[in-house]
C-alpha cells in the first residue's frame, strides 16, 4: 500500500540529507581559493515529481585542495550554486557563519519530518488495532 503523505515525508528526508552533505562541502572548503558554495532548490512535494533516479552519482575535485563527497544525489534534487554576495580576495564564496545557520536550520527542519513520519506511522498502526 503506497500512502502519498509517507512518500512525501520521506523525500523530505533525502532531501534534507543531500542538503546537509552540501552544505558540509560548503564548510569543509570555507578556506578554498575560487571555491564557490552549492545549495539544493528549495523542496516541492507536487503529485507530478518524477520519481527519483537510483544511480549512482559521483562527483569530482576541480582543484586538488577540493573536498568533495564520494557520491551525492543533489543532481536529483537540483544543486545550483549560491548567490555570492561576498566574496573573499582568494575568490571563495563561502561565509562560514552562514553555512553554519544553514546546517542548523537544515538539522531542526530534518528533525521535524523525522517526528512527523514516526508519528503518522503510529497513527496507523492505532487505526489497524496494532500496539507497539
Amino acid at each position: 500500500m503506497k500512502l502519498s503523505l509517507l512518500d512525501a515525508l520521506t523525500e523530505k528526508m533525502k532531501w534534507h540529507q543531500t542538503r546537509q552533505q552540501l552544505l558540509a562541502e560548503n564548510v569543509a572548503n570555507a578556506e578554498t581559493p575560487g571555491y564557490r558554495g552549492r545549495d539544493l532548490k528549495a523542496f516541492s512535494a507536487e503529485p507530478s515529481m518524477r520519481p527519483l533516479s537510483t544511480a549512482s552519482v559521483t562527483t569530482i575535485a576541480t582543484q586538488p585542495n577540493h573536498i568533495v563527497a564520494a557520491s551525492s544525489s543533489s543532481v536529483a534534487f537540483g544543486a545550483q550554486a549560491m548567490n555570492d554576495f561576498e566574496v573573499t580576495p582568494e575568490g571563495n564564496g563561502v561565509t562560514l557563519e552562514d553555512e553554519m545557520m544553514k546546517v542548523t536550520s537544515n538539522q531542526m527542519d530534518y528533525q521535524a519530518v523525522t517526528t512527523l513520519y514516526s508519528r503518522s506511522l503510529k497513527i496507523l498502526k492505532t487505526a489497524l488495532g496494532r500496539t507497539a
